[in-house]
């Protein structure tokens, strides 16, 4: 998202809003206290839309004090530039206009211009205008100036002509009051607006084409208020009375009825498309789906915390194309490769108690004609305080979360009452924290994908009982996540030695797995840390040894699986199978040790074709009790047609075995001055199937892309604290 900022004085800025046409705007008022030398400081925030971006109002004073501009901040919210001219191309954009004023008395703002974009009802060269009655009088209600409504809404909605609809309307006022809606303009046929709700009606009686739609936001007493100004003055306030019309603001000592406290614009533009063939939801039109939240949920975030709504949308006859939003500055879209839209907003001191609408609108599209769903919103509450329940470390293989524990105790939660998404997982505490760390790709850590960034995701819910398997009374959710950028430097990142994989379990207390390299089948001289990556030439032996470390006593180590792969992913698309279900599957593999807590083994060096020279090797691996005919390190090798072992227990049974885990190290290269040719025959004459190998090369080059871009393109390590690697389960 662009964001220019601007101090320059109102008069100062050059408007190009007349060289572009006009889809719609509203503003809303801030009062944010008073300035050192006792003048009054007031944000204005404004959404417009154009035919394009980069358009600037300029706001009048219409009568009263209006005092001068002080500051201007305009960022883009939403734009279609992308799109085919046909398909209407605009821009929303919003702009947070601060003023100092002088005084704290009733003014009137506007900005106007001409022409609207072509309308039904309004022509060509319609001119359209942006009126805002602002009254600032202190409220004997809350002791506080006056707040106008908070509202916001997409400036350009499609409706098929034969389609019902009703948008609802979005608004909050600081200050409580009641929010009524009326005509600014007369409706087109077939349009309606609910005074009472403000919900905006479509009825199938329109004809195909454009329409301006132009209402007035006003927010009146729920009981008798009067507004006292800094010069002695005062005006009066009654609840709404529905007989009544609209007078203007008094400043006498005489009550002026059921005059509203402030008035705001709200326009936007309407298409009636023409008839689609079915008007329910998810056919043609789009429909929304969980995790999307529902019409007017209350979401709540913190300062410098950033907010996060997940949106999800479909239709069988059409392709979801996008999500139009409308929301306060710097809130930004992305999209993941599964299709799911994400929201995300960070709000600044500035938005300290403050309440901000969002809207959305999924939009499809079939051949040419595009589809748009109902149009959604919610309400983000800023908390006063700052978040500072969790901390999130991020490292190139895990991820780790502490959670104070005294912020868990404010909201009654016990930390034994707590846990990861995988149930499994143990939380630890040092007695003023809870925390857990994990490899990237265990305890219930899920992975997404957008165009630009790997992101890793993980929870800390509450339950009722750690026994349970289900709550209904979810009282925190504590999500966290570590994302890392796709493009960067993709060198060095993954050269570094793995250091041992340190695990907790209940039964075998702390244990941990080192996976390390050997110069021969002596399995003395480990290979040295600071070498790596290593290299081999195709076709030598490389010797491995995979350690188990333990404080109970009568253990003994079971590699489940092997593979090797581009990365250290376990998960990887692109992989070939060393052992699986405890089964040799490569030809030149060796066992020269399998009992107790130590496995060696070895097997032939080979590189995937095509786009990689280095690999990865990955284990499954099992802690089990020794000489137990019952647990997965007794069965051996298990074909895949036999039925998988147990490897879970119940909590109350004494374990016998630990669940699985995932360990790596690499990675592994091939020597920069081997000949491929002649390697090719050295590995396929010591008996290599060499088959195999081309066929994963060949896997890599449809999927290399992909899995690079999971693995190798993460934070380099510069961004990175020396921490440890441990996997607390």
């Amino acid at each position: 998202m662009s964001v220019c900022r601007a101090l320059l004085p109102l008069v100062l800025l050059v408007s190009a809003a007349s060289a572009s046409h006009f889809w719609g705007g509203t503003i809303s008022f801030l009062p944010k206290g008073r300035n050192p030398d006792g003048s009054y400081r007031v944000d204005f925030r404004y959404k417009d839309v154009f035919d394009s971006c980069g358009s600037r109002l300029n706001w009048n004073c219409v009568s009263g004090n209006c005092g001068g501009q002080t500051d201007l901040e305009v960022g883009t919210i939403y734009s279609t530039s992308s799109r085919n001219p046909s398909n209407l191309n605009w821009c929303q954009e919003e702009g947070i206009v601060t003023r100092r004023l002088t005084s704290d008395k009733p003014f009137q703002l506007s900005a106007s211009s001409c022409c609207w974009v072509t309308i039904n009802n309004g022509g060509w060269s319609y001119p359209w205008g942006l009126p805002v009655m602002v009254d600032l009088g202190r409220r004997s209600d809350t002791n506080e100036p006056n707040h106008s409504p908070h509202t916001t809404i997409i400036s350009f909605v499609r409706v098929p002509r034969n389609c019902p609809r009703t948008y609802n309307f979005i608004g909050c006022d600081p200050d409580h009051d009641d929010i009524k809606c009326r005509n600014a303009a007369t409706l087109p046929t077939g349009f309606q607006i609910d005074q009472d709700t403000c919900n905006f009606h479509y009825s199938p009686t329109a004809s195909t084409g454009m329409y301006s739609i132009r209402l007035e936001v006003e927010d009146y007493a729920k009981q008798y208020t009067t507004l006292t100004y800094n010069d002695g003055s005062r005006s009066y306030r009654t609840p709404y009375q529905p007989t009544s019309t609209a007078s203007p603001i008094s400043t006498t000592s005489t009550p002026a009825g059921s005059s509203p406290f402030s008035r705001l614009p709200l326009q936007f533009a309407v298409k009636v498309e023409p008839a689609v063939p079915s008007c329910s939801a998810g056919v043609y039109l789009p429909q929304f789906l969980h995790p999307t939240p529902a019409d007017r949920e209350r979401l709540h975030t913190a300062i410098n915390q950033e907010l996060e709504i997940r949106i999800r949308a479909s239709a069988s006859h059409s392709v979801i194309q996008d999500l139009i939003i409308s929301g306060p500055l710097n809130i930004t879209k992305t999209k993941t490769l599964s299709g799911e839209f994400i929201v995300t907003w960070t709000p600044s001191s500035d938005d300290d108690g403050e309440h901000f609408p969002i809207c959305f609108i999924a939009e499809s599209k079939a051949g040419s004609t595009l589809y748009q769903s109902e149009m959604r919103c919610v309400i983000v509450e800023v908390k006063h305080e700052q978040a500072t329940i969790g901390n999130v470390i991020c490292a190139e293989s895990f991820m780790a979360i502490e959670v104070n524990k005294s912020q868990s105790e404010k909201i009654n939660i016990h930390e034994d009452h707590l846990r990861l998404n995988d149930p499994s997982c143990t939380l630890y505490s040092n007695g003023t924290h809870v925390f857990a760390n994990m490899s990237l790709n265990t305890c219930g850590t899920v992975m997404e994908e957008d165009e630009t960034n790997v992101i890793f995701k993980n929870e800390i819910v509450s339950v009722d009982n750690p026994n349970d398997v289900i709550t209904r009374h979810h009282q925190v959710e504590i999500q966290f996540f570590c994302k890392y950028p796709k493009k960067g430097s993709v060198t060095l990142e993954f050269d570094a030695h793995r250091s041992p994989f340190v695990f907790v379990q209940k039964g075998f207390g702390t244990f941990s797995y080192q996976f390390e390299f050997f110069h021969s089948s002596q399995f003395r001289n480990m290979e040295d840390p600071s070498t790596y990556p290593l290299e081999y030439d195709l076709g030598d032996m490389m010797y491995m040894q995979i350690e188990a470390t333990s404080p109970v006593n009568n253990t003994e180590l079971f590699v489940e699986s092997c593979q090797a792969s581009p990365s250290d992913d376990p998960n990887s698309h692109t992989s070939y199978s060393i052992i699986s279900n405890g089964c040799i599957q490569d030809e030149t593999l060796q066992f020269f040790s399998n009992h107790g807590n130590i496995v060696k083994f070895g097997m032939k060096a080979f590189k995937f074709i095509g786009l990689h020279d280095q690999v990865f090797i990955t284990c499954s691996v099992i802690l089990c009790e020794a000489d137990n005919s019952n647990t997965r390190c007794s069965q051996g090798c298990m074909n895949t047609t036999a039925a998988p072992a147990a490897h879970h227990h119940h909590r109350r049974e004494a374990p016998i075995q630990t669940i699985s885990h995932f360990i790596s190290q690499g990675p592994v290269r091939l020597s920069r001055s081997v000949n491929l040719k002649d390697a090719a025959s050295t590995v396929t004459s010591n008996g290599l199937n060499m088959n195999i190998v081309f066929i994963a090369g060949c896997l890599l080059l449809a999927m290399g892309m992909l899995c690079g871009a999971l693995i190798y393109t993460k934070r380099p390590k510069a961004a990175y604290q020396p921490l440890p690697t441990n996997d607390y389960q």
